[in-house]
């Protein structure tokens, strides 16, 4: 399998996961947005942190912690959001990223939240609940997950362009799932995208 070049966006609380990541055998990109760039032109910024940061990478790890949600506000998620931004945003000279979200142990249950019965659907079947919203994860990477309005009640694998997995997954087969975010930003899902939802 191709290695493919990756950027990873995560908050310093979970910096021994982010270590973790950095001694597999992926070919990572290690440098991180800490100072703001100073334009008010949003095109140039987004241009500037590929430039400077996420420049060759094909796939963003964004760690999903239990600091990694938009109820926190802007100033405290700057940094995370501008990362996962510039890897969504297609401008020139550059293509967006595919985006893998990593739940580490301490969201599983708040992410996965167990089963229920659909009642929308004429054939009843059930649905695994995932708790992706602005209480588990900031904007950039939910509303790329559900996207608003699919027009299913029900959503499947081919009705998201980011990737969810949790930790211990992830941690068995990595490469697998960096491939599978990868493989979302040639599918007609990356026309849906929203780099500032």
């Amino acid at each position: 399998m191709v290695k493919r070049k990756c950027f990873i966006s995560f908050k310093t609380e979970d910096m021994d996961y982010k270590e973790e990541i950095a001694k597999l055998d992926l070919d990572l990109i290690d440098k991180s947005l800490k100072e703001p760039i100073n334009s008010e032109d949003e095109d140039y910024i987004m241009r500037k942190i590929r430039e400077d940061y996420l420049k060759d990478s094909t796939v963003t790890i964004f760690i999903i912690g239990t600091k990694s949600n938009e109820y926190l506000g802007w100033t405290e998620q700057k940094y995370i959001k501008r990362e996962l931004q510039a890897s969504l945003f297609n401008g020139e000279g550059n293509s967006r990223n595919g985006i893998l979200g990593i739940v580490l142990p301490t969201m599983y249950d708040s992410i996965y939240r167990g089963q229920y019965e659909c009642t929308e659907c004429e054939a009843k079947h059930t649905i695994n609940y995932v708790n992706i919203d602005d209480s588990t994860t900031i904007k950039e990477f939910n509303y790329n997950y559900y996207f608003p309005n699919n027009g299913n009640c029900c959503y499947t694998e081919n009705d998201r362009y980011c990737v969810l997995v949790k930790w211990g997954d992830f941690i068995l087969k990595p490469s697998d799932y960096i491939e599978k975010a990868f493989e979302k930003r040639g599918s007609d899902l990356a026309k849906k995208v929203k780099v500032r939802p």
